[in-house]
């Protein structure tokens, strides 16, 4: 958990390869939100990197997010293996000439989040056809197949703001990633443009630099376009802080947590600090993510008003029924 808007996907390509689980403990450490994992075929693009077999044994190593970036010509073909290897999203490339909607639908059957990439010469209008399938979108700002390029700011201008709307779609935990390039000195420009995710490689392994400091300052930055660029000065809702929604008996908290997690908004059920009921047990908080906190109130206004007035009725009938129990006492 970590404050701020902004989040980092460390990528490993710069990395010793030769002891990629070092790394991977060394950038969680260092206050990384999750691993970004450049897979490269040398067909694709003229690079080779690793498989599904090293994501696999990373896997083991660290419980950071996995975030696969399949540069390869054929991700259909390869997607059950990197699946299996725990990977948690799961992006491929537009541009391949496979049938990208199937693709598309295994990743999101499995339970992960499905992605697009595309090259920085190609229009973000590619994606219009799979929009409703995407969970992510990634705004390639370098040329797919090495690390340590120089950031393309037209390409950030053009597509960053844009690719918002290809996930106006999802109330809730739909990204745009920015990917090559980004650092200190570009992190402010692409948190202005509404950037998610900021895919960090080469400077987080610059010799003579802390990583630790690193993240934080690029976050920190990425945050600081965001609240002048975007938000008209007004610091950025924190994407880890949870707001109580209401507080209700438990099963009726149940109901209301199934009827507001249908439109896609996560929620955390807490036995909470308040009222304790007629039954001796404390109500339960429903806790929603405060970036969605407007949304779950204008969306459920009427029924969380109902549920209130559904709690109230419950408890004068079971003191009328079974007097007021007292709550269990705890040494």
């Amino acid at each position: 958990m970590s404050g701020g808007r902004a989040r980092i996907a460390a990528s490993i390509l710069d990395a010793d390869l030769s002891n990629l689980a070092y790394a991977v403990r060394r950038l969680h450490a260092a206050g990384a939100d999750r691993i970004h994992l450049d897979v490269m075929d040398a067909h694709f693009v003229p690079n080779l990197t690793f498989g599904a077999k090293t994501i696999k044994h990373l896997r083991k190593r660290t419980g950071l997010p996995l975030d696969a970036h399949l540069m390869i010509s054929e991700p259909g073909r390869a997607l059950d293996e990197y699946l299996d290897a725990g990977c948690d999203s799961i992006t491929f490339h537009v541009e391949v000439e496979e049938e990208i909607v199937p693709i598309l639908r295994r990743i999101r059957t499995a339970g992960r989040a499905a992605g697009l990439a595309l090259r920085p010469a190609t229009p973000l209008s590619a994606l219009r056809p799979y929009q409703e399938l995407l969970d992510i979108v990634t705004v390639m700002t370098v040329e797919p197949g090495f690390g340590g390029q120089t950031f393309m700011r037209d390409v950030a201008r053009e597509k960053l703001l844009a690719a918002r709307d290809l996930l106006s779609h999802k109330v809730y935990g739909g990204e745009v990633h920015v990917d090559g390039g980004v650092n200190r000195e570009t992190a402010e420009l692409v948190g202005a443009l509404g950037a998610d995710i900021l895919v960090v490689g080469s400077a987080l392994f610059t010799k003579g630099r802390d990583m630790g400091r690193e993240i934080r300052l690029i976050k920190a930055l990425a945050d600081e376009g965001f609240q002048y660029g975007l938000n008209n000065g007004v610091p950025p809702i924190p994407r880890d802080r949870m707001v109580t929604c209401t507080a209700l008996p438990k099963h009726i908290a149940h109901r209301f947590m199934s009827e507001i997690e249908a439109g896609g908004i996560p929620v955390v059920m807490l036995r909470g600090d308040g009222r304790i009921n007629p039954d001796g047990v404390r109500d339960y908080d429903l806790l929603v993510p405060a970036t969605v906190e407007a949304i779950v109130i204008e969306r459920h206004a009427e029924a969380r008003e109902a549920y209130q007035r559904e709690a109230a009725a419950w408890r004068e009938a079971f003191i009328r029924e079974r007097g007021v129990i007292a709550p269990p006492s705890h040494p």
